[in-house]
């Protein structure tokens, strides 16, 4: 009997919990703003910029490196924001190294807190890269010239 009753007001308890969160998809977390954006900036790795400072050409190695190891990657835009960049509940560090320290273009869902800004499910709008048949590691934002071998790099 003792074990049926125990039974019963887990399923009770059980039901109740998950009641009291339905709908609430993220509800409660406070967001300050929800629309969506397109933003237009360079790709940051967070870590460089926050600590000292980093961006631009001089860093897009460094920022590539860090971003490729899963440190935060961000996007400092032309409005004058740094947003950190994340896709659908996932990284986009993937997508965005090979952008480090690029002007490029992403729409998501624009969040802030507490002087925080995020652009969630993030996606990058017209993302052309270029890249050189013979090295495919290098790649670029726009048409141009292979700096190893000089060759047209390649719309990818």
């Amino acid at each position: 009997m003792n074990r049926l009753f125990a039974v019963i007001t887990g399923s009770f308890v059980a039901a109740a919990l998950a009641l009291a969160h339905e709908g609430e998809e993220h509800k409660g977390h406070g967001e300050a703003e929800s629309a969506i954006v397109t933003v237009t900036g360079e790709v940051l790795d967070m870590a460089c910029y926050l600590d000292h400072g980093a961006t631009g050409a001089k860093h897009a190695e460094c920022a590539k490196t860090c971003i490729e190891s899963g440190l935060p990657v961000g996007i400092k835009g032309n409005d004058g924001k740094t947003y950190l960049v994340i896709g659908e509940h996932k990284p986009l560090n993937k997508e965005l190294a090979a952008h480090a320290a690029k002007t490029i273009t992403v729409r998501g869902k624009a969040v802030s807190r507490d002087g925080f800004h995020m652009i969630a499910n993030a996606e990058l709008v017209n993302a052309a890269t270029y890249t050189c048949p013979m090295h495919p590691e290098v790649v670029a934002d726009k048409s141009g010239q292979c700096p190893k071998c000089g060759m047209n790099l390649e719309k990818k």
